[in-house]
């Protein structure tokens, strides 16, 4: 796929990009919030580890959320 410039993308393709990169700085920041709150032994693993997962891609952040947190039962 050619590269286009952002001046030749149309206004919706603008707002997608925008919006998911949007999505993706909330939810990386959600998780570092939340990893540095959290006291140690409500998190399963280290903290090291999750902050450096939550950097890699969109997953990261979501996988803190689903497999990293100790919910309370």
């Amino acid at each position: 796929m050619a590269k286009r410039k952002w001046s030749e993308l149309s206004l919706r393709q603008k707002t997608g990009i925008v919006l998911t990169t949007s999505a993706q700085v909330g939810l990386l920041l959600a998780a570092l919030v939340d990893i540095y709150r959290r006291p140690a032994q409500e998190i399963r693993g280290s903290k090291w580890v999750w902050t450096a997962v939550s950097f890699v891609n969109f997953v990261g952040p979501i996988s803190y959320f689903v497999f990293g947190c100790r919910r309370e039962e």
